[in-house]
This record gives structure tokens, sequence and C-alpha cells, in this order.
């Protein structure tokens, strides 16, 4: 597939960039070498292959939700360079 000038200015339109006279030729020539990959792969006789959502046969890796304990409140409230009554301090952003 072949991709002319106009189209590659339609994309850069999409895209919201700014392309120059010569970038408009090299995105032109990449833009179609990539189109001429895929309909490469297009191709390729993928009848026998099952659709897969990894590419690897691992189903779930994370471990087990374990409940632990937590800093206690005080030593956390302490760290902060504010706090009263047991919460932090923060400057007032709302009026």
């Amino acid at each position: 597939m072949d991709i002319d000038i106009k189209q590659i200015e339609q994309i850069a339109i999409l895209s919201r960039i700014k392309l120059a006279d010569d970038e408009k030729n090299i995105f032109r020539e990449q833009l179609t070498d990539i189109l001429g990959y895929i309909e490469k792969l297009n191709e390729l006789d993928t009848d026998d292959v099952q659709p897969m959502a990894y590419a690897t046969s691992i189903k779930n890796v994370f471990r087990e939700d374990q409940q632990e304990s937590s800093f206690p409140r005080q030593e956390i409230l302490e760290l902060s360079p504010s706090s009263a009554n047991g919460f932090f301090k923060v400057p007032k952003v709302l009026e």
C-alpha cells in the first residue's frame, strides 16, 4: 500500500502535529514500509492458530491477599510536618 502526501497531511492534522515538507516525505516512506509489513503478515495462514490472551502460558502471577499490620498511626503522624487531633494538617485549598 502506497501512502501519498495528502494522507500524511491528514494524519498530521488528526495527530495535531506540524510537519515540514521533508518530514512529510520521511513519514510517508516509513508509513508505507509499516503498512507493507502488515500486508505481508496478512498473507500468513493462521487457520490452525488458536487465539490467545497472553504470549506465555502463565495464568496468574499475583500473590494471595494477606492482611498485614500497618505502621502505628501516631508514628506516621509524627513524620508529617503538621498534625492535629489525629489527622494530617494541610493548607486550606477551598474557601
